[in-house]
């Protein structure tokens, strides 16, 4: 078989994996990584607004070490795929933030939005792309804006993955991470039985998948060994295309008559006049979640996954990589990002309280254990007005 994994089967029958512990070098010509930089992203706001002075979204800005997510996702898996099966799905209105960091990238490996209209349409056009570029590929799926403090630990299961849908062509393959703790703002996935292992040992059915669990289910999610949901993703182009085919026909139909008759430069012209008429649809509630079936899961181990959905998630993973960033000064809070003139004009609003209640936990931090964290923790304290 191809990649750097070894195929072997247990004494139960179970099929398992190793992983070379050689550097990952290889570059394997139907191999494909679709980077889902599309998103809207508000959460973040007020530190993308700090660290750029503008509104683009978080893949666009600079908040970890200087480069933008994005280009730290193009870094990290330029360690399995090769520069020019790379694609990104993006959004028009967001061109003007990533025009000049994609400009040598051609534009066939380009899928641009007219709108966001939500992940299950990005995803198809993004296959329906790749499938027309190379027939044979093998796709993995990587969210733009998602941090990994053990980065090659992760790609070594991305490459495990590889190898094992280039084997098992039916097969999509979800990778998810270790628990950490009892999250109650991930996704979770529950496996057939316990995940207790790491990349390599067994891969198993997904059971069900749980979006954003409340604190009593999931830790009982931490304790039945499941896993965190990474949105990563990994399969062959037909083993996609059919899964969404079986659960989304009318879409599928739409857009893969839409571009079967066009040549790539028609494209996006023709798809504005799909997208003005789709509803927003999310590839998880949709396609996912009724897939269980046909859908295998593996544990990427500890890699340090966090998806940066909030500025307490995106501050933790500052701490605890110890990444310095030229946009935290004092002046501000470490925690909102903001500058006392604009705290002031905070309004009184119950979703600022719950915003503001969910990041105030950042102010525990014991500076002496965390060297990030004076130039993190503001020299002010605030609350909502009343």
């Amino acid at each position: 078989m191809s990649g750097n994994g070894e195929e072997r089967k247990s004494q139960s029958g179970v099929l398992t994996m190793s992983v070379s512990d050689e550097p990952i070098t290889s570059f394997h010509q139907h191999r494909w990584g679709i980077i889902l930089a599309g998103g809207d992203g508000t959460r973040l706001r007020p530190l993308t607004r700090l660290a750029c002075g503008d509104n683009r979204p978080k893949q666009f800005c600079p908040l970890l070490g200087g480069k933008t997510l994005l280009a730290r996702t193009r870094s990290r898996i330029a360690q399995s795929i090769d520069q020019s099966r790379m694609l990104f799905v993006l959004t028009k209105k967001h061109e003007p933030f990533y025009s000049k960091e994609l400009e040598m990238v051609p534009a066939h490996q380009k899928v641009i939005q007219s709108m966001n209209r939500g992940t299950l349409p990005a995803i198809l056009w993004s296959l329906l792309r790749v499938s027309r570029l190379d027939n044979q590929a093998v796709v993995t799926f990587f969210p733009s804006d998602h941090h990994f403090a053990d980065e090659r630990k992760f790609m070594a299961a991305v490459e495990w993955a590889f190898s094992y849908a280039e084997v098992h062509t039916e097969s999509v393959i979800l990778l998810g991470a270790s628990p950490e703790r009892a999250e109650t703002e991930y996704g979770w996935i529950e496996p057939e039985s316990p995940m207790g292992h790491e990349i390599g040992g067994r891969i198993d059915r997904v059971k069900r998948f749980w979006e954003k669990p409340a604190r009593p289910i999931a830790q009982q999610l931490l304790a039945d060994g499941c896993l965190w949901n990474t949105f990563v993703m990994v399969g062959t182009v037909g083993a996609f295309l059919g899964m969404i085919r079986r659960t989304s026909s009318t879409i599928f139909q739409t857009l893969g008559s839409t571009l079967a008759d066009c040549s790539l430069d028609a494209e996006e012209e023709q798809m504005r006049y799909i997208y003005d008429r789709l509803t927003p649809t999310d590839f998880s509630k949709q396609v996912l979640s009724v897939s269980t079936e046909g859908l295998a899961v593996a544990n990427c181990g500890e890699v340090g996954w966090s998806d940066l959905g909030d500025p307490r998630r995106l501050v933790t993973a500052l701490t605890e990589s110890g990444i310095e960033n030229p946009w935290a000064g004092t002046r501000v809070c470490g925690v909102c990002g903001l500058e006392p003139e604009q705290v002031a004009m905070l309004p009184p609003s119950n979703e600022t309280r719950e915003v503001v209640s969910e990041m105030s936990a950042l102010h525990s931090f014991p500076a002496e254990r965390n060297p990030v964290i004076p130039r993190l923790t503001p020299r002010l304290s605030h609350v909502p007005a009343e």
